[in-house]
């Protein structure tokens, strides 16, 4: 029987996050939370966490597996800063999370893990939740999950670790009531993805329900929420991860430039989405390719495009060093082909399931020889389409390779994305040519206005030609060593990368068009830094803000506002390398501000360094 004595409180806005062991299923449990928050009609932003051990031992810090999301009424940007609820299902969750939950936050805990096994593994030596510190500062509800479960599913013929393991539902049953949620959409779900398990859907089902009606009992909860839906504008909206986004705009330029996709590569974390995404469109002309090694897959690339295709190879940035001189060879090649640079924390293996910029210097000089190459960085899970699509053109356009710098935080993060209708999205026109009007083939001829070469698919009669990793003549494809060639051909192929610049849009500051401070950003800082600004601005503060997408070339005009402004401040990931092209292309006395600690940056972070220049 539902308590109507029970409040209701409308919020703005609202931050969780679900937090336990690895074999816990909090990552399934955050993503059915989001879907279902998406499909209600917020805007949120997600963030999840995990260990790189495959399987950490059980109780430990190392193996605590978390997913955070923020969901509001409003427009938001980031995954947020503080939380409002904490679901600890171990000791180890909570020890990890406890500081990042508000004061007078909610944290329901799954008392049937805080053994004493389990604390002493967390490093607790008394319980925390039996603490007087703990329970004065948080609203604390204590929650038996397992037995409840167990209590759910008696009679049912499944074992006590398959019952055990539908816990997870049960916590998400719990959010589902606390915040207003009907249960169809993940119900849906499990009938979907355990089909042919009848059981399972049925044991999972049960423990969502014995969440959801728990909490209608608790005297403990006396108020649930109620958030609004967001006033998004008219359109189909979906929630988009960004290495799905990046596969879909792959997919959408090869369609648009009508020319197969061929993707070639080695898994590693956190690029390998968008391999398992892209071999799911075969039917679209879609080829992938799992080598032996890095060097393998990007091989395959270069020769993919060589007869036709738009080849494309993802990595991280052990991955991107090991594929550095098969970029040098497309470089000078000339070959259209997207390098997918999913960042993480480095260097060497480093941290593989956290996040990092570190990589800019690597995209930028990371080759032998002078091989510029064009750089684009997302700042979102959504603009990931965009960016994915428009690298896929400039390579096609101008017959060069185009590397996206993308990251762990935008990789796994979501936020609600309208689909855009596939006509609206711009015509690609590749280079490719079925005759040649003189004799020879000349493979270096170019077009005027991209300096862009033809590019031949191989047995097409009379154009049969040659291109390699040595110098070549200009116009014939000759290899040469003469060395005032050379010099004109490094010239030329650095002009092909300005010549992008008559497709890169000019800056637009977020704020005043001069003033105080102006916060530069580039790929996934952009929410944090957006959110700052705002808050700053309301504030009445002159602060504005602009995030770069396109990295090499620079937009035209960014000398020119960087002068505008009194002081200029660049949060990275890394230890200033966007700063340290700022400072020596403009001689701007930029500011950095930089954190290495395999997390995205808060809001506050941001709000502070401001205020404290």
């Amino acid at each position: 029987m539902t308590d109507t004595n029970k409040n209701i409180e409308e919020l703005d806005v609202v931050t969780i996050r679900f937090a336990g062991d690895s074999g816990d299923g909090m990552q399934l449990t955050g993503n059915q939370f989001s879907d279902n928050t998406a499909l209600f009609g917020n805007d949120l932003t997600t963030s999840p966490d995990f260990p790189a051990e495959i399987r950490a031992p059980a109780g430990s810090l190392a193996g605590v597996s978390s997913f955070q999301m923020q969901f509001a009424n409003k427009d938001i940007h980031t995954p947020g800063d503080s939380l409002d609820v904490l679901v600890a299902m171990n000791p180890a969750a909570l020890k990890v999370h406890l500081c990042d939950l508000k004061e007078n936050g909610m944290l329901i805990a799954n008392t049937a893990n805080y053994s004493a096994k389990n604390l002493k593994l967390a490093g607790y030596e008394e319980n925390p939740l039996e603490d007087k510190k703990v329970i004065e500062k948080f609203r604390v509800i204590k929650v038996d999950m397992t037995d409840l479960v167990l209590k759910a599913l008696d009679g049912m013929e499944l074992n006590a670790k398959s019952k055990v393991r539908c816990t997870n539902m049960f916590a998400l049953g719990i959010l589902y009531w606390l915040y207003e949620r009907d249960m169809k959409s993940s119900i849906t779900f499990l009938e979907k993805k355990f089909k042919t398990k009848p059981d399972i859907i049925e044991a999972n089902t049960k423990a969502l329900k014995a969440g959801f009606y728990f909490g209608d009992t608790i005297e403990a909860i006396r108020t649930t929420y109620k958030i609004s839906k967001a006033d998004f504008k008219k359109g189909t909206y979906r929630n988009i991860m960004g290495n799905p986004a990046i596969g879909m705009g792959l997919l959408a330029a090869s369609q648009k430039a009508k020319t197969d996709l061929f993707f070639g590569g080695y898994p590693i974390t956190p690029a390998s989405d968008i391999l398992h995404y892209l071999s799911q469109y075969r039917n679209l002309g879609v080829k992938t390719f799992q080598a032996e090694d890095e060097i393998a897959g990007i091989c395959s690339v270069l020769g993919a495009s060589f007869t036709g295709s738009l080849g494309v190879t993802a990595s991280s940035g052990p991955g991107i060093a090991l594929k550095g001189e098969a970029i040098g060879l497309a470089v000078i090649s000339e070959l259209p082909i997207v390098i997918l640079n999913i960042q993480r924390g480095g260097p060497s293996t480093g941290l593989p399931t956290k996040t990092e910029q570190a990589d800019l210097m690597q995209a930028m000089y990371g080759r032998n020889g002078e091989a510029p190459v064009v750089i684009l960085a997302p700042q979102s899970p959504g603009d990931c389409f965009y960016m994915a699509f428009e690298a896929s053109r400039i390579a096609l356009e101008y017959m060069m390779p185009v590397i996206l710098l993308s990251d762990g935080y935008l990789a796994n993060g979501s936020e609600p994305w309208e689909v855009p209708e596939f006509k609206k999205l711009p015509n690609i026109k590749t280079k490719k040519i079925e005759s040649y009007p003189n004799d020879q083939f000349m493979p270096y001829q170019r077009d005027k206005n991209t300096l862009a070469r033809s590019w031949a698919v191989p047995g097409t009669k009379g154009l049969e030609h040659r291109i390699g990793g040595l110098e070549t003549e200009d116009i014939t494809g000759h290899v040469s060593y003469d060395a005032d060639n050379h010099e004109h051909m490094v010239q030329l192929r650095n002009k092909k990368v300005e010549a992008v610049l008559d497709v890169v849009p000019d800056i637009i500051p977020f704020g005043d068009e001069s003033g105080d401070v102006l916060v530069v950003g580039w790929g996934s800082t952009y929410g944090a830094i957006r959110t700052a600004v705002e808050r700053l601005r309301q504030e009445g503060r002159s602060v504005s803000h602009i995030q770069l997408r396109y990295i090499n070339p620079l937009p035209k005009n960014l000398g020119d506002i960087l002068l505008k402004y009194k002081k200029i401040i660049v949060p990275e990931l890394n230890m200033g390398q966007l700063n340290s092209v700022l400072r020596s292309r403009y001689l701007v006395n930029s500011i950095g501000l930089n954190k290495i600690k395999g997390k995205p940056f808060t809001v506050e972070e941001i709000y502070n360094k401001v205020i404290g220049e």
